[in-house]
């Protein structure tokens, strides 16, 4: 690159911070959509976590499927559990520990089936299983809970082990459930009764931070600003640097090769030694003559 002309050199730099500043500006973007996505997040839980509960089938009717904007809406479920379905999630974040969330079976009194989700518990002595899971209580039970939309499959493929599911994933505990179990929302329960004996853990209420999107976001955008900064920087330093070059023209020729180089210092000082021999001879030439 040295030996190639200033403006071969300065489109380059140009075309280098001009990739740099796309790149930034994707990054910056999907920070921006990220950040949108929370705050949208975080308005429906301001408008729907505390809501009054209302009966399951005003926000579900019989054939009708989830709306996304119903997430964490109370609701009011009446029916049976079905103890025989239960399951347990696996590896879910909870008390510091790869707790387990256990999912019961709620068949209500129109025949359908809901997932109730009745909180955690610790993992056990055992690597894959609790040491005890809290039982349902048994009859009728009025239950009142949020909605939830069903989380993914792994994208890795992890399994789990039998009565365990990787994620809460609803089609795959519908499949245990039966005929009449919805596939697209589960019930984070929020209290029953009557009360059970003993309980899972309540889970934690969701997090309102905004989270760091918006700051990464502007931060990209000024990596791009510095970018451009950087390259004018360069180029102005060169531009300076041969101004000073042209000034001075004993200064070598950086572009010059090494032995060019050595000849050109070798001829100066041959030149440097030839003219203090002739300082020497003119000046044994005009010493007076002794006698």
């Amino acid at each position: 690159m040295k030996n190639s002309s200033p403006a071969v050199r300065w489109t380059v730099y140009a075309l280098v911070a001009c990739l740099f500043a796309v790149a930034c500006a994707f990054l910056s973007h999907w920070q921006f959509s990220r950040n949108a996505e929370r705050a949208a997040d975080l308005a429906l839980i301001e408008n729907n976590y505390d809501a009054d509960p209302v009966p399951f089938s005003d926000l579900i009717g019989v054939g009708d499927g989830f709306s996304p904007s119903d997430e964490w809406r109370p609701v009011v479920i009446t029916g049976e559990y079905d103890v025989e379905g239960q399951l347990l999630v696996r590896n879910r974040p909870h008390g510091g520990t790869s707790a387990y969330e256990v999912l019961v079976p709620l068949r209500m009194d129109d025949g359908r089936t809901v997932i109730v989700d009745r909180g955690w518990i610790p993992p056990g002595e055992e690597a894959d299983a609790p040491d005890a899971v809290p039982a349902a209580p048994e009859g009728e039970v009025t239950v009142v809970a949020r909605l939830r939309p069903t989380e993914p499959l792994p994208a890795s493929g992890r399994g789990a082990p039998p009565g365990q599911l990787p994620t809460l994933h609803v089609p795959s505990a519908a499949e245990v459930a039966g005929p009449g179990a919805l596939t697209d929302v589960y019930a984070l329960m929020v209290s029953e009764e009557p009360e059970a004996a003993g309980t899972p853990h309540a889970l934690e209420n969701p997090e309102e931070d905004p989270g760091p999107f918006l700051s990464y976001a502007v931060q990209w955008i000024l990596f791009a600003v510095m970018g451009f900064a950087f390259i004018g920087y360069m180029i102005r330093t060169e531009i300076r640097a041969s101004r000073e070059q042209d000034d001075d023209p004993d200064e070598l020729d950086e572009t010059d090769d090494a032995p060019r180089r050595g000849r050109r210092r070798k001829r100066a000082r041959g030149e440097r030694r030839r003219d203090a021999d002739m300082e020497a001879e003119d000046a044994l030439l005009d010493a007076p003559q002794h006698r």
